[in-house]
């Protein structure tokens, strides 16, 4: 069965999510979807990775999933934005409970009344921790696999405490430079967007956005990093002893990225034929097919069993199942298998193999003797650059600028509009007329967008900065 064409990318996503056994979308409650082995093992490595990255400056903790009515509603301006989301635990059993249980929307009010009681002095400061979890969010909009879920099964959350404002904006900038890194890894380019104060994280001084561009134009925002101030802080009581002796409140941020990272990595790099990944968060990496002919299997197994011999430090395959050669080259195209190696009864004889890489539709020929972990290793680094240059340049063809609000309009729907706005909100909300969010500032400029940072704004003709509009998910 062939997958519809990615141009129709809602009918391609949902049916690749199933079709190449990510998640199953038949669970029996809406927006719940259950990971498949394939699925979850592409999870494990990708969030491996996140792992390794948080794991350099943070501690992994685990917090409870239920919140207490009285610590979620203690940030007024907090939970107003979580509200119409929340699920609430109202008996436990058949007994009514005093206090109502609310599953963890985010953990902010979870984790800060215990921040309370760690943080006594300025030895205790920084303190940084992170925890991979799932949180629930009553979701009214249309739910889909990976991007909008009324349980999030994969949410990292950081959270850290500081002495002062300016040193958790420096701490800001280092969670920028951590998400950069996991998103290189993965060859998914993003834009790096300051948010308006309106679309801002509910309670933070500040909100940094990373987005990435869909292949309908739609843009997914696909991680954030808040600077929290001393809001949450003066809300639930945390404070440091000063050398001095003095008492202040702490400075704070939080950042958080959910399984929408596999969302992107699916939606940027795929194709008609179904998943491409990056070598390293493939489960299988290689895959060896053999071609075989009757009275000449022997020769072609042995050729086959030495390449997985000395490819055995990757995620190899060999696929001496019954199938006919298309068949399995559909399978293992269908999921994204990096490395495709043949040997046939010619190639056995001579020595050699032919090989092919997912993202490219040509084939070449090696020699046995020179298939081995430092060649497939370049490979790998080559595969990665050519699908970050290939979803750059695609992502680049969905981004115009704009010099009126009138070619905004025309424009959104297409792709993301780009423009120079200044601050004020009355502007931001009169460009936001002509269609889709206002996505806010560029933080800073990817090299694939050639405009000028700073311009004169397209409502008012005063001094704006470098912004950007879109249909969102």
């Amino acid at each position: 069965m062939s997958l519809p064409s990615k141009e129709n990318f809602s009918e391609w996503y949902h049916e690749v999510i199933q079709t190449a056994e990510i998640m199953d979308v038949r669970y029996p409650v809406k927006g719940l979807y259950v990971w498949f082995p394939f699925g979850f093992k592409i999870r494990q490595l990708v969030y491996s990775k996140l792992r390794e990255i948080m794991d350099r400056e943070h501690d992994e903790v685990y917090f409870p999933a239920l919140i207490p009515e009285t610590e979620l509603g203690k940030e007024g301006e907090h939970i107003k934005g979580f509200e119409d989301e929340v699920y609430w635990i109202t008996h436990g059993g058949l007994t009514p409970l005093d206090v109502k249980l609310a599953l963890r929307p985010t953990s902010e009010t979870a984790m800060y009344p215990m921040f309370r009681l760690w943080v006594r002095n300025h030895a205790d400061l920084p303190l940084k921790i992170y925890q991979i979890v799932n949180t629930f969010r009553y979701e009214t909009k249309h739910t889909r696999p990976l991007i909008r879920l009324r349980e999030i099964t994969s949410f990292k959350e950081a959270h850290t405490v500081h002495k002062d404002f300016d040193d958790a904006a420096e701490h800001v900038k280092k969670a920028i430079g951590f998400y950069k890194e996991f998103y290189e890894f993965l060859a998914i380019p993003h834009m790096i967007i300051r948010r308006p104060e309106w679309d801002k994280f509910p309670g933070a001084a500040y909100t940094i956005a990373f987005d990435t561009i869909m292949p309908d134009g739609k843009t997914l925002q696909i991680g954030t990093v808040h600077h929290l101030a001393d809001n949450f802080a003066r809300t639930f009581d945390i404070k440091y002893e000063a050398p001095n002796g003095e008492h202040h409140y702490a400075h704070q941020t939080c950042y958080g990225i959910s399984e929408r990272c596999i969302a992107a990595l699916i939606s940027v790099h795929g194709d008609d034929l179904g998943l491409i990944l990056p070598f390293e968060v493939a489960p299988v990496q290689i895959v060896i097919i053999p071609i075989l002919y009757k009275g000449r299997e022997e020769a072609v197994m042995e050729a086959c069993k030495k390449v997985q011999e000395s490819l055995s430090s990757f995620r190899v395959v060999l696929d001496d199942g019954e199938e006919r050669p298309g068949a399995k080259y559909y399978k293992w195209e269908l999921r994204g298998v990096p490395v495709r190696i043949e040997i046939g009864p010619r190639d056995a004889e001579k020595g050699t193999a032919v090989v092919s890489f997912r993202d490219e539709k040509k084939k070449f020929e090696i020699p046995i003797s020179e298939i081995n972990e430092e060649t497939v290793r370049m490979w790998a680094e080559k595969l990665k650059q050519r699908l970050f240059e290939r979803a750059a340049q695609n992502m680049s063809e969905k981004i115009k600028f704009a010099r009126s609000a009138e070619e905004v309009r025309m424009w959104v729907g297409t792709g993301v509009a780009v423009f120079h706005l200044c601050n004020n909100a009355e502007c931001g909300h009169t460009v936001e007329e002509a269609g889709g969010s206002l996505l806010g500032w560029f933080e800073e400029l990817p090299e694939w967008i050639e405009e000028d940072a700073e311009g004169n704004c397209i409502i008012c003709g005063g001094r704006g900065r470098l912004a950007a509009l879109a249909k969102t998910y």
